[in-house]
C-alpha cells in the first residue's frame, strides 16, 4: 500500500492545486461583478478499486508504473459545473489560455453525445507538480458540464455499478430519454438566460442589503425588513 500511496500522492497534489486555481477563477468573476461561467468545482483521485477495474479493461498490470500513468488519464479528476451550455465553451476557452497547464486532448461529448445519452466536455491536461524529487508531470481529466448533465451522469454511474455496464433494455431506453430531457432543459434555460441571471443578481443584492432577513414559516421563507 505504501507504494501506491507514493504513486498517488502527486495526483492528490494536482487535484488540490487545480481545485484552488479553478475556484479562484470563479472568485475573480464575482470580484468584477460579472456572471461566472463556473458554478462550482469538485475533484477526486480515482480510488484503487476503480484503478484496478480500469487495468483489467485495458489489459495492463495493476501496479504503479509509467505505463499505467500514461494509459489512465483520469486518475486525477476535476469537474467544473456550469449553469448554461454556453458557459462550457467559455470555460474551455479559459483553460486554453492558461500557462500553468498544457491541453493534450479534448473530447466533445456534447455535440457528439455517447450512445447512452452521456453529455460532457472532457479536457485532458498535463499539469506540473513540484515534489521533493523535482517536477513531475501529471495527467488530469477535467470534465465540464451543466448541472443537468451532471445529475444524469451521476445516476447513470450508480446504475452502471449495479448492472456492471449491461443495462436491461427498459432501463437503457429510459436513461436515453432522460438524457434527452435533461438536454432539452438546458436548451430551454439557455433561451431565458438573461432573465435568469438578472433575477439571480437581484436576489443576491436584495439578500445582502442591510436590514433584510429571512424567516421560515408555514407561508414559506419570506423576506422581512
Amino acid at each position: 500500500m505504501g507504494q501506491w500511496n507514493r504513486f498517488l500522492a502527486p495526483y492528490k497534489e494536482a487535484v488540490d492545486e487545480l481545485k484552488v486555481k479553478f475556484k479562484g477563477m470563479r472568485s475573480q468573476f464575482e470580484n468584477e461583478n460579472t456572471n461566472s461561467p463556473i458554478e462550482f468545482v469538485t475533484g477526486r483521485v480515482k480510488p484503487l478499486a476503480s484503478i484496478y477495474d480500469k487495468t483489467l479493461e485495458k489489459g495492463i498490470p495493476f501496479e504503479p508504473s509509467e505505463k499505467l500513468a500514461h494509459q489512465l488519464q483520469d486518475i486525477a479528476g476535476i469537474r467544473m459545473m456550469c449553469q448554461f451550455v454556453g458557459d462550457i465553451e467559455t470555460v474551455v476557452g479559459l483553460l486554453r489560455q492558461r500557462k500553468d497547464l498544457r491541453i493534450i486532448e479534448e473530447k466533445d461529448y456534447i455535440s457528439n453525445e455517447k450512445q447512452s445519452g452521456y453529455r460532457s466536455y472532457h479536457v485532458i491536461v498535463e499539469y506540473p507538480v513540484q515534489t521533493i524529487n523535482g517536477e513531475q508531470l501529471i495527467l488530469a481529466e477535467i470534465q465540464i458540464r451543466t448541472l443537468a448533465m451532471n445529475f444524469w451522469a451521476s445516476i447513470e454511474h450508480s446504475l452502471n455499478y449495479k448492472y456492471k455496464g449491461v443495462f436491461p433494455e427498459e432501463i437503457k431506453n429510459r436513461l436515453q430519454r432522460a438524457a434527452e430531457a435533461a438536454f432539452q432543459l438546458d436548451e430551454e434555460m439557455s433561451q431565458i438566460r438573461d432573465e435568469i441571471q438578472e433575477a439571480q443578481a437581484y436576489f443576491t443584492e436584495f439578500k445582502e442589503s442591510p436590514g433584510t432577513h429571512f424567516r421560515s414559516d408555514r407561508e414559506g421563507g419570506r423576506a422581512e425588513r
